[in-house]
């Protein structure tokens, strides 16, 4: 790498098909921010950002747990997070990679970014729902959210290594993808972290941490990120784990998720998981207030009404029986397809 790897270009790096010096790049971002389609639009922005004189970008965080916010990502650590990911994830040199993530959101600049610093060969496509619906190119390292991984399910082997990030895996769609020769793993980061600091395969259980990443837990068992590489501060998360060393943590829910009901705490995602094989319409589980219980383990499920039996699922224990059942037609969602769970629950608290 040059002196100055704010402008460099590895030498290997094309992208769908062609390849650029860094004065045919700039040219050519220019020319995209014209276009019409959004995905060039803000491809060519991108670029431009990326290669202008500041040492820093602007992000917006996705808004999953709260009011998205605008923040400064320092290039070099976006640099330092593409080295550590070829690093942990074993990727070739000239690897053939297919980038099908929104790019105006982190997991979707910094598939860009990895290109250009580690020379991929990059297929860029508008991102879809069905990324790889009518291709039949094979490619080394694919990063994708769960929605696009299972509606790809048939195609999968044409890839040899997927990284799944933005909402985590459930159990039906782990069990499908157990089937595959393919490497697939889960990945843990935020854009704080400048997307994945952990990972694991799809058939293990414990996260593991990306080069020079150590983790610690607080009072409330949230996970704590020490990652000097990407961020000067240490970072603290609501995500409450079961710290298995500084290097390792199993991911058991959020803690403004967690459910305290009549003096028993519930962890929503534990019990989505549970209920996952028995519902085909999207659900979630979620606590609203209640008189003698503090708050109350409810279920909402997207579609129109129908009849729930609990007795027939043998896998909840009695406090996870949910005491009420709703309904919306629609989910809410932000603009990265994540449940806007807070916002649904307050359509059925009783004033």
């Amino acid at each position: 790498m040059t002196n100055h790897p704010i402008k460099y270009i590895h030498p290997d790096f094309c992208l769908n098909g062609q390849k650029f010096n860094l004065e045919e790049l700039l040219s050519y971002a220019k020319k995209l921010v014209t276009l019409e389609n959004d995905h060039e639009k803000f491809l060519g922005e991108l670029i431009l950002e990326w290669f202008n004189d500041l040492d820093f970008i602007y992000l917006t965080t996705s808004g999953t747990t709260g009011t998205p916010k605008k923040i400064k990502l320092q290039k070099q650590a976006m640099i330092e997070s593409a080295l550590a990911t070829n690093i942990y994830f074993k990727i070739p040199n000239k690897a053939k990679a297919l980038h099908c993530l929104p790019v105006q959101y982190i997991a979707g600049k910094m598939m860009f970014i990895r290109s250009i610093i580690l020379g991929w060969d990059l297929t860029y496509i508008k991102p879809e729902s069905k990324p790889l619906q009518n291709s039949t190119t094979s490619f080394d390292f694919v990063a994708m959210v769960p929605l696009q991984v299972e509606n790809s399910i048939d195609q999968l082997n044409q890839i040899r290594k997927i990284i799944i990030g933005g909402a985590k895996v459930n159990d039906k769609l782990r069990e499908n993808l157990l089937k595959f020769e393919t490497e697939i793993y889960e990945t843990y980061g935020m854009t704080e972290t400048v997307t994945h600091i952990a990972a694991k395969l799809i058939s293990e259980t414990y996260f593991k941490a990306l080069p020079n990443v150590d983790f610690f837990v607080d009072e409330r068992n949230c996970l704590g990120i020490s990652a000097p590489r990407v961020s000067k501060d240490q970072i603290q998360t609501n995500d409450i784990v079961d710290l298995i060393s500084n290097k390792e943590f199993e991911w058991l829910g959020r803690f403004d998720n967690v459910i305290n009901s009549g003096g028993v705490k519930l962890f929503p995602e534990k019990i989505e998981e549970k209920l996952q094989h028995y519902f085909k319409n999207r659900f979630f589980v979620g606590g609203i207030p209640d008189s003698k219980l503090g708050f109350k383990l409810v279920l909402v499920i997207e579609g129109e009404k129908q009849s729930v039996d609990f007795s027939q699922i043998s896998t909840l224990n009695k406090f996870e029986i949910p005491k009420e059942v709703f309904f919306l037609p629609q989910f809410l969602e932000t603009e990265t397809s994540k449940l806007k769970r807070k916002e649904m629950l307050k359509l059925f608290i009783r004033s």
